[in-house]
C-alpha cells in the first residue's frame, strides 16, 4: 500500500470548501441577475428579490473566508523562476510529460497564477459590488461611477467563473487531487510526481 502523506489540514480543508460553497451561491445568485436567461437560478435563493438581498452578503462572508484562506497560502504561492518556466512547457504539463517540467513546490504554477487572480478579482468584486449595492451604498456615489463599477463586476466575475472551471476541471483530471481537499491526504507517488521539491520538503527524501 502507497504511503499517504497529508497536503492539507482539516482545518485548511474546510475554509477551502466553505469558500468554494460560497463562490457557487455568489455565482449562481450573480448570474441570475446578470442575464434574463440565468433568471431560473432565482429559484435556488426563493425567488428575484431574495436573490438580490442576498447575493451581497453572500459576497462578503465570501470575500471574509477568501482573506482567511489566501493567508494560509499567501507564502507557498509565491512567483518562482522554475514557476515561469514551467508556463513556458505548458504543452509538456497538457501532454502529461511532468518529468520534463521544473520541479514544482505544494503549488504549481498554474495553481499560484489562479491564487494570485483570486486575490486580485474577488476584492475588485467587493469594492464593485459596495459601490452599486442598493440601497445601502450605491445612493452615496455617482452615477458615472456606478455605471464603471457594474463593468468591472460583470468583468471580474467572468473571469473568476472560468478560472474556477478550469480549476475544477484540472483538479478532476489529476487522479488523486481531489482526494487531497476530501480526506487531506496524497499517495507520495503522487506527490513525487506532480510536485517533487514540496515532496522532498516534506519527506527529506
Amino acid at each position: 500500500m502507497s504511503t499517504m502523506i497529508q497536503r492539507y489540514t482539516a482545518r485548511e480543508r474546510n475554509n477551502h470548501w466553505v469558500v468554494a460553497i460560497l463562490f457557487v451561491l455568489a455565482g449562481f445568485s450573480g448570474l441570475a441577475l446578470f442575464h434574463p436567461a440565468f433568471f431560473f437560478l432565482t429559484n435556488l435563493f426563493g425567488g428575484g428579490p431574495w436573490t438580490r438581498i442576498l447575493h451581497p452578503f453572500i459576497g462578503v462572508v465570501m470575500f471574509l473566508g477568501f482573506v482567511a484562506l489566501a493567508a494560509r497560502f499567501w507564502g507557498a504561492n509565491r512567483i518562482s523562476s522554475a514557476d515561469r518556466q514551467w508556463m513556458r512547457q505548458f504543452d509538456d504539463m497538457v501532454r502529461n510529460r511532468d518529468r520534463n517540467l521544473p520541479e514544482q513546490g505544494k503549488f504549481n504554477a498554474g495553481q499560484k497564477y489562479l491564487f494570485w487572480s483570486l486575490v486580485v478579482g474577488i476584492p475588485l468584486l467587493l469594492i464593485s459590488g459596495i459601490v452599486i449595492w442598493q440601497p445601502w451604498f450605491a445612493p452615496f456615489f455617482p452615477i458615472w461611477l456606478m455605471r464603471v463599477a457594474v463593468v468591472v463586476h460583470a468583468l471580474a466575475a467572468w473571469i473568476m467563473i472560468l478560472g474556477i472551471v478550469v480549476h475544477v476541471y484540472a483538479a478532476i483530471w489529476v487522479k488523486g487531487s481531489v482526494r487531497a481537499m476530501t480526506r487531506g491526504t496524497v499517495s507520495a507517488a503522487w506527490a513525487r510526481h506532480h510536485h517533487r521539491a514540496w515532496y522532498r520538503d516534506v519527506t527529506g527524501k
